[in-house]
């Protein structure tokens, strides 16, 4: 999925004369897309794409002021509420409106899957990317990410924007992930308002780490282990005051789900916005002339981490499933354009997961995109939606 412009600015824009030649592309990717069945013409559209940004909730009266900020019109996405789009060459990090958390940078298709998972008030939601700004005056968020850097520059985020106040953010591998929502019938220790001297309890969240979880985190600084932290317990970096969690026992809260806890007890809405080779994102391709195209041979076309990367999609898919409760929804997603990332991904887990309903997306039927190789699936790409592509499908999940 495209990514929020947290970063925005790291890489420099084409200029407006580059944008107006088409993307060179070099041998090896152009066989890359020749063997997964793609159009490279996609790749020419770069220059006419928009940048979308979304309003924060509350916002549109200040429409106006917005735009004498950014110096452009803001036009209105019709199909997507809440969503603007602005020239490409628009950048908006440096923008006093961006910096005050008017606006955020998300691609409009990354926002359709958001949409498609149908977050409702008092749902318990599982991901990053589940708006959490839906979510009302009940119901949780939680999100889950092995790399600590990209979870902390999301918690960054939800406080920069005031949306983290019902989140939680676990830094854990999401194949092995296994906590569940926050239980109402937990033991709740009345009073408490931090982590209590002996770690047992929850209070009101504090940026200040304690010793026992500073020395940890030297332990993994100096292995520079991935694979001890992934396969170490969850580490709760953010919670909101009302996420649940204040007076909660930790043992409690920490504790993996058991057998099929998750069907009754598991969250309602799953969103699998899996790790891919980003190649339906024109924007992160036109970074590699800035990278080097050497380093599209390493992310995106080596061999190895495709298979990897099958793997993990396929992985994740499943743990997402097994976390969520009977009658819940899951919408799995990627920003790649190949057959191999997606319809061969839903086709594998739908023939071992009995128990998966593939739905149709209703809001589907007046969004600017086409159907995907498997019936209910969809697909935006660059010529038919002028967004980065973006594969969608959505899950409901049966009783057994």
């Amino acid at each position: 999925m495209e990514e929020m412009d947290h970063a925005e600015g790291s890489v420099p824009e084409r200029g407006e004369e580059q944008q107006e030649a088409p993307l060179p592309l070099p041998p090896a990717f152009l066989e890359f897309l020749s063997e997964n069945g793609l159009d490279p013409a996609v790749y020419s559209t770069a220059a006419t794409i928009p940048r979308y940004i979304r309003l924060k909730p509350g916002m549109e009266s200040q429409i106006a002021e917005i735009e004498g900020e950014l110096k452009c019109g803001l036009e209105k996405v019709s199909w997507l509420p809440g969503f603007y789009a602005i020239p490409p060459e628009v950048q908006i990090a440096g923008s006093k409106t961006y910096q005050q958390g008017k606006i955020y940078g998300i691609d409009a298709a990354s926002g359709a899957a958001i949409l498609a998972l149908d977050v409702r008030p008092g749902d318990h939601v599982l991901d990053l990317c589940a708006a959490p700004d839906m979510l009302g005056s009940t119901g949780s968020l939680t999100g889950v990410d092995v790399a600590k850097h990209r979870l902390s520059a999301c918690r960054t985020m939800l406080q920069k924007y005031s949306l983290g106040d019902r989140t939680r953010l676990f830094v854990a591998d999401g194949t092995l992930f296994s906590i569940l929502p926050v239980n109402s019938n937990l033991r709740r220790m009345e009073g408490s308002i931090g982590l209590e001297e002996n770690g047992s309890t929850f209070s009101e969240w504090t940026s200040r780490r304690s010793w026992k979880d500073r020395q940890k985190a030297k332990k993994l600084n100096a292995t520079g282990s991935q694979h001890l932290l992934a396969s170490s317990e969850p580490e709760l970096i953010y919670y909101g005051k009302h996420s649940g969690l204040v007076g909660l026992c930790k043992s409690d809260v920490l504790c993996p789900a058991v057998d099929d806890e998750a069907c009754t007890s598991g969250y309602d809405k799953v969103l699998v916005d899996a790790e891919c080779t980003h190649d339906g994102s024109i924007k992160h391709i036109q970074k590699f002339e800035f990278w080097g195209w050497k380093t599209l041979d390493r992310r995106v076309l080596d061999a190895e981490r495709t298979d990897n990367l099958l793997q993990l999609q396929l992985h994740l898919l499943t743990n997402g499933f097994r976390l969520l409760n009977t009658g819940g929804s899951l919408v799995y997603s990627t920003c790649s354009m190949t057959i191999a990332q997606n319809e061969n991904v839903v086709q594998q887990f739908l023939s071992a997961q009995p128990s998966a309903d593939l739905q149709k997306i209703d809001l589907s039927d007046s969004w600017p995109c086409r159907s995907g190789g498997i019936p209910k699936t969809l697909r935006f790409d660059p010529t038919t939606s002028q967004t980065s592509g973006l594969f969608v499908a959505k899950f409901s999940k049966l009783p057994t």
